[in-house]
């Protein structure tokens, strides 16, 4: 995953913010062209961090996915990681050394809540 910055991230943000949105809105929101927004919009969606949505096909309205919005949490270690798409993605089994704090928000912005409570429950016994 490449992504650049800092427009792919403002182009989250923005998604995050204002909701669902096309480019022209985007470009207004982010301050880039709507040349640039329609560029980087079709790979952000072929990583998986917004999706096209309708009601028409080629109506290019978009919003962001629960993985997009964990991008938004892990911005900052962007530059720090080998794979940042593995770090939004979550740990895998074999991965120990991340953070229990940071994967639970992570994991939470990813709806994967179910997880949540039991980690909490645990956390007060």
């Amino acid at each position: 995953m490449k992504l650049r910055q800092p427009t792919d991230f403002l182009i989250l943000e923005a998604l995050e913010d204002k909701g669902r949105n096309v480019a022209t809105n985007l470009a207004a929101h982010t301050g880039k062209s709507r040349k640039n927004i329609n560029t980087r919009l079709p790979v952000l969606e072929d990583y998986g961090l917004v999706e096209k949505i309708g009601p028409a096909e080629r109506s290019g309205l978009y919003e962001i996915t629960s993985m997009g919005k964990a991008a938004l949490v892990y911005q900052d270690q962007y530059d720090e990681v080998d794979d940042f798409e593995e770090l939004i993605e979550g740990p895998s089994a074999g991965d120990i050394d991340v953070e229990a704090e940071s994967d639970t928000q992570a994991a939470f912005v990813r709806g994967e809540d179910d997880d949540i409570e039991g980690d909490l429950e645990a956390d007060d016994e």
